[in-house]
């Protein structure tokens, strides 16, 4: 992700990021307020997850009965396979009968809720019955994996580290799924073509303003982070170019992007980069620049590069998608090799990136200046 502290996160396999609990609300009401019934009689799996740090196992245990379900299954790694510095085991598990000090250090846990445990005839939080699991938890175990194959849909903010061995492993399963990612991971091998097919998309929440998650007290932050430390006492980071990855319909996939015509926006559009000028070609590809998502030109049926936020706001009923401009893609897509006569316009013109001329970035000239267009995602006007 576009983030610092994040970055050294991945490095250094610190993947303690926790979800805020309201976070997890507003994206999961929105699948329900499209389908009431979504998750009833479901078996959930939140693998990568931990009742007594985590927000995702409190949730779905306490709309239990609410929202209909069947099972609720949730695993946690290991500490040591965590590798958090400062550790102390929850008064919730020291105090079970079925603590064990060695046991807790290197097994994940599995915690489980399908039936009323105490007989106050509810299912909820307090029902939740756990155990060891044999192994440290890692979803890539025997033992994660038949989880996973016994479950309907599988929720969770997986490892950042690990996402797209994690996706993979998700999707070998063929399950419904709601996962927390980076916007970045639009353009992987492993997940894009599930987006062009349709079969997977983004969240009903908004990524763009970021997301804070709750943080290990010995987290690091980086010189340069500016943003909010501590939301109600607990440390938290903020994490730009977070997004949902889902499978799951709402609503908000449904709702058309508000557009004005070409000739609209060059007269009236907030950007400087579009009002009073004109929209440029890419001289290595047959497709549109369109630098900003509310300036794409509603009468225009021709390709259109767009940036990767378009995928925040994209209606499967008003545009289709292309392609992506990544390394895996770019030559499947058709983009030519910038060649050496752009490279020498670039470097005439005072450009100091580094390239080759068989590189199949997107170019552009704008205002006289030979530049490479940042990532973008190739789409269509629905026919």
């Amino acid at each position: 992700m576009a983030n610092t502290n994040l970055a050294n996160a991945k490095t250094a396999k610190n993947d303690e990021f926790y979800t805020q609990y309201a976070d997890i609300q507003k994206e999961i009401n929105a699948y329900l307020e499209y389908d009431p019934n979504v998750f009833r009689g479901k078996t959930i799996l939140l693998p990568c997850d931990d009742p007594e740090w985590s927000n995702f196992t409190k949730f779905f245990a306490q709309n239990f009965e609410a929202f209909g379900l069947k099972k609720l299954i949730s695993t946690s790694y290991a500490v040591e396979s965590k590798k958090i510095k400062d550790w102390q085991p929850t008064l919730f598990e020291t105090e079970s009968p079925y603590y064990d000090a060695d046991k807790s250090r290197t097994n994940g846990k599995i915690f489980v809720l399908d039936k009323d445990v105490n007989g106050d005839g509810r299912f909820n939080f307090n029902d939740l019955q756990w155990s060891y699991l044999e192994g440290d938890g890692d979803f890539r175990s025997d033992e994660v994996k038949a989880l996973r194959d016994e479950a309907d849909i599988i929720i969770t903010n997986p490892p950042f580290s690990l996402f797209r061995e994690f996706f993979t492993w998700m999707m070998k399963a063929e399950k419904k799924f709601v996962v927390i990612g980076n916007i970045n991971a639009v353009s992987y091998k492993e997940i894009f073509p599930h987006i062009k097919e349709g079969k997977m998309w983004l969240g009903a929440t908004n990524f763009n303003t970021g997301m804070y998650f709750r943080v290990p007290k010995d987290f690091v932050y980086a010189a340069s982070y500016k943003f909010e430390r501590e939301i109600n006492g607990e440390k938290v980071n903020r994490v730009p170019g977070c997004c949902w990855y889902t499978n799951l319909d709402h609503g908000r996939r449904h709702e058309p992007l508000p557009l004005m015509t070409m000739e609209d926006n060059i007269m009236f559009s907030k950007h400087k980069e579009i009002r009073g000028k004109h929209y440029v070609e890419y001289e290595n590809y047959d497709a549109l620049e369109v630098p900003f998502v509310d300036a794409i030109p509603l009468d225009y049926n021709g390709k259109m590069g767009v940036p990767r936020t378009f995928l925040d706001r994209f209606c499967p009923e008003q545009f289709e998608i292309i392609g992506v401009d990544s390394t895996d893609f770019s030559e499947e897509l058709g983009i030519a090799p910038i060649g050496e006569d752009w490279i020498k316009r670039y470097k005439q013109a005072g450009g100091t990136g580094h390239m080759t001329s068989n590189m199949r970035n997107l170019v552009l000239t704008v205002d006289g200046m030979p530049k490479i267009s940042y990532a973008r995602i190739i789409i269509r006007k629905k026919q």
